[in-house]
C-alpha cells in the first residue's frame, strides 16, 4: 500500500480511535499525527518536523488576538454589562409577540457581538432572562430554547475568535473582510429565531408587555451606550485603519475594565481567577492549533483534500451537490466535535474545492463557521445547549422538542449563505476589503 494513504488511514484511524476512549481532541490530534508522520519520515525526522509544524502553527501575531479577546469576554460577562444591554433590548424587542422571549434574542445578538463567545452569551444573558420568563409565566422550556438558539450568533457577528482561526488556518484572508461577512449571516440568524419565537410567542398566549415610555428609552439607552460604544470602538478602529484586530483585542480588555469599574458590577478580587480561567480556556484553543499544525502538514504531504476533492467530484459536477454535501458533512461533524478543532482540521480539506466551484474564501469561511455553530446547540457535544440547560435548571431531553422549530429556520439561513454569494460578501465588498 501506498505510504501516503497508510498515513492517512492511520491518522484517521487514530483520531477516531482516541476520540472513542474518551482522549481529548487535541491530544487526539496530535498522537495520530505523529504516529501518521512516523510512517513518512524517518523517526527523528518525524519528531522534529511535528515540534517545528507546533511552533510555526503557532507563529502568527493574529492569534494573539484569542486571548485577549476570550478574557474581555470573561470581565463582561461578570461586569454588569448584560443587564444594560437586556434593558435596551427591550426597546428593539418589546412590542412583538412574547417580548421577553425576542429580548433575549437581541440581547444574545449584542452580547456576542462585544463578547465573541456563544456560551458567555448563553450563560450571562440566558441566567438573568430565565427567571424573569419563569416569573411572567413563559413555559422553562421555551425560554431555553430561544436562548439556545439565538446564543451562537455572536460566533458570527464580531468579533469572533471562531473567524480569527480560521483566517489563521486559511491564509491571506483578511479578518476585517471575515468580520463584515458575518454581519448579515448573524443577524439573519436572529431574525429567524426571532420569527419563530414569535410565531410560538402568539400560539402561546404571550403577548408584548414590556413597552417603554419615551422617557424610559432614553434613560436605558443613555445607560446602555459605553456598553454598546466598544462595538464602535472595536470593529470602528479595525475598519478604520486605526488598529488591528489584535491590538482591537487587547483594546477590548481594557476598556471593559474600566466599564465594569463604572458600573461598579465587577469585584475586582475575582480578578485573578478570571484571568486564570481565560488562561486556561486560550491554553486549550492553543493547544489544538498547535497539534493541528502537524495534521496539516501530514493531510498536504498526502494530498487528502486533492482525494476528496476527486472523490466528491466523481459523485457529481453539479455545484449545488457539492455545496450541500460540504454542508451535511459539516453539520454532523459540529455535532461532535467543537467549531474550533473542526475549523483547524476541515479548512484545508473543502476550502480549495469550494474555491473550485469559484466561491470566495470569505463566504466559505462564513459558510463554515455558520455550520459548526450550528453544532453548537445540538446533542451530544453541544456546549451551549448544555450551558443553556444548565442555567435554566432542565434536561437536555426535554429542550429538544422545542428547538426543533428553530433547527429548521436556522437551517434555512445556512442555504442561503450557501448559495447567495451576497448575503456574506456585500459587505466586504462595499467596505472596499475584497474585490
Amino acid at each position: 500500500m501506498d505510504l501516503a494513504l497508510t498515513a492517512a488511514l492511520i491518522m484517521f484511524a487514530g483520531v477516531v480511535f482516541f476520540l472513542v476512549i474518551g482522549a481529548p481532541i487535541a491530544i487526539a490530534v496530535g498522537i495520530s499525527s505523529f504516529g501518521a508522520m512516523m510512517v513518512i519520515l524517518p523517526a527523528q525526522g518525524a519528531m522534529v518536523t511535528s515540534a517545528q509544524r507546533m511552533f510555526v502553527g503557532l507563529d502568527s501575531f493574529a492569534l494573539l488576538a484569542i486571548p485577549f479577546f476570550i478574557l474581555a469576554g470573561n470581565i463582561m460577562n461578570n461586569g454588569g454589562i448584560a443587564i444594560r444591554l437586556i434593558n435596551f433590548s427591550k426597546i428593539v424587542s418589546g412590542f412583538f409577540p412574547g417580548s421577553l422571549a425576542q429580548t433575549n434574542v437581541v440581547s444574545n445578538m449584542l452580547f456576542g457581538s462585544i463578547s465573541g463567545s456563544g456560551v458567555a452569551s448563553a450563560a450571562a444573558i440566558g441566567g438573568i432572562m430565565s427567571p424573569i420568563q419563569e416569573k411572567e409565566g413563559y413555559d422553562k422550556r421555551f425560554s431555553t430554547a430561544v436562548n439556545i438558539a439565538s446564543a451562537p450568533t455572536g460566533m458570527l457577528i464580531p468579533p469572533s475568535n471562531t473567524l480569527i482561526v480560521y483566517a489563521t488556518v486559511a491564509g491571506s484572508v483578511s479578518i476585517s473582510a471575515l468580520f463584515m461577512g458575518g454581519y448579515i449571516p448573524g443577524i439573519l440568524w436572529g431574525l429567524g429565531v426571532m420569527l419563530v419565537a414569535g410565531i410560538m410567542a402568539k400560539r402561546r398566549g404571550y403577548i408584548a408587555k414590556h413597552r417603554m415610555t419615551l422617557k424610559e428609552c432614553v434613560q436605558v439607552t443613555v445607560d446602555a451606550i459605553p456598553s454598546l460604544s466598544l462595538i464602535i470602538v472595536v470593529i470602528g478602529g479595525i475598519l478604520g485603519g486605526v488598529f488591528t484586530a489584535t491590538e482591537a483585542s487587547a483594546i477590548a480588555v481594557v476598556y471593559s475594565l474600566l466599564l465594569s469599574a463604572m458600573y461598579r458590577s465587577l469585584d475586582f478580587r475575582r480578578l485573578p481567577e478570571i484571568f486564570l480561567q481565560s488562561a486556561k480556556m486560550t491554553a486549550i484553543v492553543i493547544f489544538m492549533l498547535a497539534t493541528s499544525s502537524i495534521m496539516s502538514w501530514v493531510m498536504a504531504f498526502t494530498q487528502i483534500p486533492g482525494m476528496i476533492a476527486d472523490m466528491l467530484l466523481g459523485l457529481t459536477d453539479n455545484p449545488i451537490i457539492i455545496l450541500l454535501i460540504i454542508n451535511i458533512i459539516l453539520l454532523f461533524v459540529g455535532t461532535f466535535m467543537d467549531p474550533t478543532p473542526a475549523v483547524l482540521i476541515f479548512t484545508p480539506i473543502f476550502l480549495p474545492i469550494c474555491m473550485g466551484l469559484g466561491m470566495d474564501p470569505v463566504q466559505f469561511g462564513i459558510l463554515l463557521v455558520f455550520n459548526l455553530s450550528l453544532g453548537t446547540i445540538t446533542p451530544p457535544v453541544g456546549p451551549i445547549l448544555f450551558t443553556g440547560c444548565k442555567v435554566s435548571g432542565i434536561s437536555i431531553d426535554s429542550v429538544i422538542k422545542t428547538l426543533l422549530p428553530f433547527f429548521f429556520v436556522i437551517f434555512a439561513v445556512l442555504m442561503l449563505v450557501t448559495y447567495i454569494p451576497a448575503i456574506s460578501m456585500t459587505l466586504p465588498q462595499a467596505m472596499g476589503l475584497i474585490k
